[in-house]
């Protein structure tokens, strides 16, 4: 399968975390294309099997505009969207923690719920992360099978 990783980041948790999904994906034998949101032009969502959509939770729990404008610039949504997030609990607590990926997840209708990670996926998140990789890839290959 192809999947795109496309995600924003300001202090680099959420490229951190998207790097890591995307090492488990490519141990697995898939493709994965990256594309860092706000910083480079949007590529056709067509040409991947799956999007994987990674954002930090900004502003009391609102969705960053870069990623809004990201959704704009798709101008559909795509089959097959999985949707990770990182978050800070001391801003908000678990309320508004990773509020962004949630709202996306339900904005998507994803088929799984958001992979929420705390600050970095370093240390004993990386095997919660592995986990929801596995879901995706999982989800991803029964949707692609169901469309065709």
């Amino acid at each position: 399968m192809r999947f795109l990783i496309a995600y924003a980041t300001y202090s680099g948790n959420t490229k951190e975390a998207a790097e890591l999904i995307a090492d488990f994906l490519e141990k697995a034998g898939h493709a994965v294309g990256f594309h860092w949101i706000g910083a480079e032009r949007t590529p056709d969502i067509a040409h991947f099997d799956a999007l994987i959509l990674g954002s930090f939770t900004w502003a009391e729990g609102s969705v960053p505009e870069e990623v809004k404008d990201f959704i704009l610039d798709v101008g559909y949504k795509p089959p097959n969207t999985f949707i990770f997030g990182t978050g800070d609990t001391q801003f908000g607590g678990d309320a508004l923690f990773c509020r962004a990926a949630v709202k996306l997840a339900r904005f998507y209708e994803s088929p799984l719920p958001p992979l929420k990670i705390e600050q970095s996926p370093r240390g004993g998140q990386e095997e919660a992360v592995r986990a929801w990789t596995s879901r995706v890839e999982e989800r991803a290959g029964a949707g692609i099978r169901m469309s065709n």
